[in-house]
């Protein structure tokens, strides 16, 4: 793969709500786009939350007022596309890098790269899924996997991402289902979820630690783990506001 940049920024691993999330990864957009290195991060959502495509507009109302043992389900949108994700028993990450070249589906898997060896490394097979058109027409992003998905060698999807560009710049996220609460999923979509569960006996450490090691290897760079400073959560929580107000 070719040589994207030397060093990245790896944040470190954060629970947090799904707003504030959103605004971190906008926020590092934001940043590459003003000269800043690429970014790496983990996290997962605190409260459990369905996060929409930015276009999305085909979901269910009681999604709106859904509470699940006492606890509120937050309703967020990604600032990128794709169908609702539940966000309950996954772990999220999010890539902000440029100088990307080919298709979106290109960009999706030199990306995805990191990925799959990763997942590889802790003894889970994943490639590519094979859905046309038709899954557009599925607000349930679990529900079929496209060529932008990974899947196992049983076909389960374990991997859904969706992504941003602002001019060279790509924003890539995506939720790795690996310990789904398989009520709550049935409560949101109406349907079971189709997959052999894989990797849910895996702690989050691990899993981030042999992503990390797959990213230096397959993006060719070095991460520097870097907080977040004071002054940048100032900023994040102004873009956290500033979406609040629309």
């Amino acid at each position: 793969m070719t040589l994207i940049s030397q060093t990245w920024r790896l944040i470190p691993f954060l629970q947090a709500n799904g707003k504030l999330q959103m605004a971190i990864d906008q926020w590092l957009l934001q940043q590459h786009q003003s000269g800043h290195p690429p970014s790496l991060r983990f996290y997962t959502w605190s409260p459990s939350a369905i996060s929409l495509g930015y276009h999305q507009r085909n979901y269910s109302e009681h999604w709106q007022n859904l509470t699940w043992k006492g606890e509120q389900i937050d309703l967020i949108r990604r600032p990128t596309g794709g169908r609702a994700v539940l966000h309950k028993g996954d772990l999220t990450y999010a890539v902000v890098t440029s100088g990307l070249s080919g298709s979106r589906i290109e960009m999706y898997k030199k990306i995805c790269e990191f990925l799959i060896e990763g997942w590889q490394n802790l003894g889970i097979e994943l490639d590519y899924g094979v859905a046309g058109r038709g899954y557009i027409k599925n607000p349930n992003c679990f529900g079929t996997a496209t060529v932008a998905d990974l899947v196992t060698v049983d076909g389960s999807k374990l991997i859904g991402s969706a992504q941003l560009r602002r001019g060279n710049v790509v924003l890539q996220h995506g939720s790795m289902n690996f310990k789904p609460d398989v009520e709550l999923f049935k409560k949101v979509f109406g349907e079971d979820l189709d997959r052999v569960v894989v990797g849910e006996n895996l702690a989050i450490e691990r899993i981030i630690a042999a992503l990390v090691d797959a990213g230096e290897k397959c993006f060719e760079v070095k991460f520097e783990e870097k907080a977040l400073s004071n002054h940048e959560w100032e900023e994040i929580f102004g873009i956290v506001e500033s979406q609040s107000e629309n």
